[in-house]
Protein backbone atom coordinates (compact mmCIF):
# COMPACT_ATOMS: atom_id res chain seq x y z
CA UNK A 1 0.00 0.00 0.00
CA UNK A 2 1.50 3.40 -0.96
CA UNK A 3 2.37 5.67 1.96
CA UNK A 4 4.50 8.62 3.09
CA UNK A 5 5.60 10.14 6.40
CA UNK A 6 4.89 13.71 7.46
CA UNK A 7 7.75 14.92 9.64
CA UNK A 8 9.16 18.08 11.19
CA UNK A 9 12.95 17.93 11.12
CA UNK A 10 15.37 20.79 10.50
CA UNK A 11 18.72 20.35 8.77
CA UNK A 12 20.94 20.62 11.85
CA UNK A 13 24.13 20.90 9.78
CA UNK A 14 22.78 24.04 8.12
CA UNK A 15 21.62 25.37 11.52
CA UNK A 16 25.18 24.97 12.85
CA UNK A 17 26.56 26.72 9.75
CA UNK A 18 24.10 29.60 10.23
CA UNK A 19 25.11 29.95 13.90
CA UNK A 20 28.81 29.98 12.97
CA UNK A 21 28.22 32.61 10.26
CA UNK A 22 26.14 34.71 12.66
CA UNK A 23 28.85 34.63 15.33
CA UNK A 24 31.43 35.63 12.73
CA UNK A 25 29.30 38.58 11.59
CA UNK A 26 28.62 39.67 15.19
CA UNK A 27 32.38 39.67 15.81
CA UNK A 28 33.09 41.92 12.84
CA UNK A 29 30.20 44.41 13.06
CA UNK A 30 30.98 47.86 14.42
CA UNK A 31 27.80 48.15 16.51
CA UNK A 32 28.84 45.04 18.49
CA UNK A 33 32.42 46.24 19.20
CA UNK A 34 33.34 45.59 22.83
CA UNK A 35 30.11 43.79 23.63
CA UNK A 36 29.67 40.21 24.79
CA UNK A 37 27.13 39.29 22.09
CA UNK A 38 27.19 35.71 20.83
CA UNK A 39 25.11 32.64 19.99
CA UNK A 40 25.71 29.21 21.54
CA UNK A 41 24.31 25.95 20.13
CA UNK A 42 23.79 22.90 22.35
CA UNK A 43 21.84 19.94 20.95
CA UNK A 44 18.61 21.51 19.68
CA UNK A 45 18.76 24.69 21.74
CA UNK A 46 20.29 28.06 20.91
CA UNK A 47 21.20 30.60 23.58
CA UNK A 48 21.58 34.22 22.47
CA UNK A 49 23.63 36.59 24.65
CA UNK A 50 23.83 40.40 24.36
CA UNK A 51 24.40 43.56 26.39
CA UNK A 52 20.88 45.01 25.90
CA UNK A 53 17.43 44.12 24.62
CA UNK A 54 18.09 46.05 21.42
CA UNK A 55 21.32 44.17 20.72
CA UNK A 56 19.56 40.88 21.45
CA UNK A 57 17.01 41.78 18.80
CA UNK A 58 19.85 42.50 16.37
CA UNK A 59 21.48 39.12 17.16
CA UNK A 60 18.15 37.36 16.51
CA UNK A 61 17.74 39.25 13.22
CA UNK A 62 21.23 38.23 12.09
CA UNK A 63 20.51 34.59 13.01
CA UNK A 64 17.20 34.43 11.14
CA UNK A 65 18.77 36.10 8.10
CA UNK A 66 21.64 33.59 8.02
CA UNK A 67 19.24 30.67 8.50
CA UNK A 68 17.05 31.89 5.67
CA UNK A 69 20.07 32.20 3.37
CA UNK A 70 20.99 28.58 4.22
CA UNK A 71 17.43 27.37 3.39
CA UNK A 72 16.44 26.68 7.01
CA UNK A 73 12.90 27.88 7.69
CA UNK A 74 12.63 30.40 10.55
CA UNK A 75 9.44 28.64 11.71
CA UNK A 76 11.69 25.95 13.21
CA UNK A 77 12.65 28.47 15.92
CA UNK A 78 10.64 28.54 19.15
CA UNK A 79 11.71 31.87 20.65
CA UNK A 80 11.67 32.08 24.46
CA UNK A 81 11.51 35.03 26.83
CA UNK A 82 14.34 37.50 27.42
CA UNK A 83 16.07 36.92 30.77
CA UNK A 84 18.36 39.29 32.69
CA UNK A 85 21.66 37.68 33.74
CA UNK A 86 23.31 40.34 35.86
CA UNK A 87 24.13 43.95 35.15
CA UNK A 88 22.78 45.02 31.80
CA UNK A 89 23.41 41.66 30.14
CA UNK A 90 20.50 39.62 28.80
CA UNK A 91 20.02 36.20 27.26
CA UNK A 92 17.31 34.45 25.30
CA UNK A 93 16.78 30.73 24.79
CA UNK A 94 15.59 29.64 21.35
CA UNK A 95 14.54 26.02 20.91
CA UNK A 96 14.71 24.29 17.53
CA UNK A 97 11.49 22.42 16.83
CA UNK A 98 11.92 18.80 15.78
CA UNK A 99 9.20 16.17 15.70
CA UNK A 100 5.48 16.79 15.38
CA UNK A 101 3.76 17.50 18.70
CA UNK A 102 0.64 15.47 19.54
CA UNK A 103 -1.72 18.44 19.16
CA UNK A 104 -0.44 19.18 15.66
CA UNK A 105 -0.48 15.48 14.77
CA UNK A 106 -4.14 15.26 15.81
CA UNK A 107 -4.90 18.39 13.78
CA UNK A 108 -3.23 16.84 10.70
CA UNK A 109 -5.17 13.61 11.23
CA UNK A 110 -8.49 15.48 11.53
CA UNK A 111 -7.66 17.60 8.48
CA UNK A 112 -7.05 14.51 6.36
CA UNK A 113 -10.21 12.76 7.65
CA UNK A 114 -12.32 15.84 6.97
CA UNK A 115 -10.99 16.28 3.44
CA UNK A 116 -12.78 13.19 2.07
CA UNK A 117 -9.58 12.08 0.30
CA UNK A 118 -9.38 8.29 0.36
CA UNK A 119 -6.31 8.06 2.62
CA UNK A 120 -5.72 7.15 6.27
CA UNK A 121 -3.48 9.05 8.68
CA UNK A 122 -1.92 7.37 11.71
CA UNK A 123 0.22 8.99 14.40
CA UNK A 124 3.48 7.12 14.95
CA UNK A 125 5.55 8.79 17.63
CA UNK A 126 6.60 12.20 16.30
CA UNK A 127 5.60 11.48 12.69
CA UNK A 128 2.28 11.08 10.91
CA UNK A 129 2.09 8.27 8.35
CA UNK A 130 -0.44 8.74 5.56
CA UNK A 131 -1.38 5.71 3.48
CA UNK A 132 -3.85 5.12 0.66
CA UNK A 133 -4.50 2.95 -2.36
CA UNK A 134 -3.61 5.47 -5.09
CA UNK A 135 -0.56 7.70 -5.55
CA UNK A 136 -2.80 10.53 -6.74
CA UNK A 137 -4.67 10.50 -3.43
CA UNK A 138 -1.38 10.72 -1.53
CA UNK A 139 -0.23 13.63 -3.67
CA UNK A 140 -3.56 15.37 -3.03
CA UNK A 141 -3.03 14.84 0.71
CA UNK A 142 0.47 16.40 0.48
CA UNK A 143 -0.97 19.40 -1.36
CA UNK A 144 -3.71 19.75 1.26
CA UNK A 145 -1.21 19.68 4.14
CA UNK A 146 1.10 22.19 2.43
CA UNK A 147 -1.82 24.55 1.94
CA UNK A 148 -3.54 24.25 5.33
CA UNK A 149 -0.73 23.67 7.86
CA UNK A 150 1.27 26.90 7.79
CA UNK A 151 2.47 27.26 11.39
CA UNK A 152 5.34 24.75 10.95
CA UNK A 153 7.45 23.74 7.94
CA UNK A 154 6.37 20.15 7.33
CA UNK A 155 8.45 17.83 5.18
CA UNK A 156 7.32 14.67 3.50
CA UNK A 157 9.62 11.68 3.20
CA UNK A 158 9.63 7.90 2.97
CA UNK A 159 7.26 7.97 -0.03
CA UNK A 160 6.60 4.31 -0.83
CA UNK A 161 4.72 2.93 -3.79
Amino acid sequence: MPSFDTVLEPNLVEVRNAVDQSNKEIGTRFDFKGSDSRIELKDKELTLYADSDFQLGQVLDILTLKMTKRSVDARFLDIGKIEKIGGDKVKQVVKIKAGIETELAKKIQQLIKGSKIKVQASIQGDTVRVSGTKRDDLQAAIALLKKDVTEVPLTFNNFRD
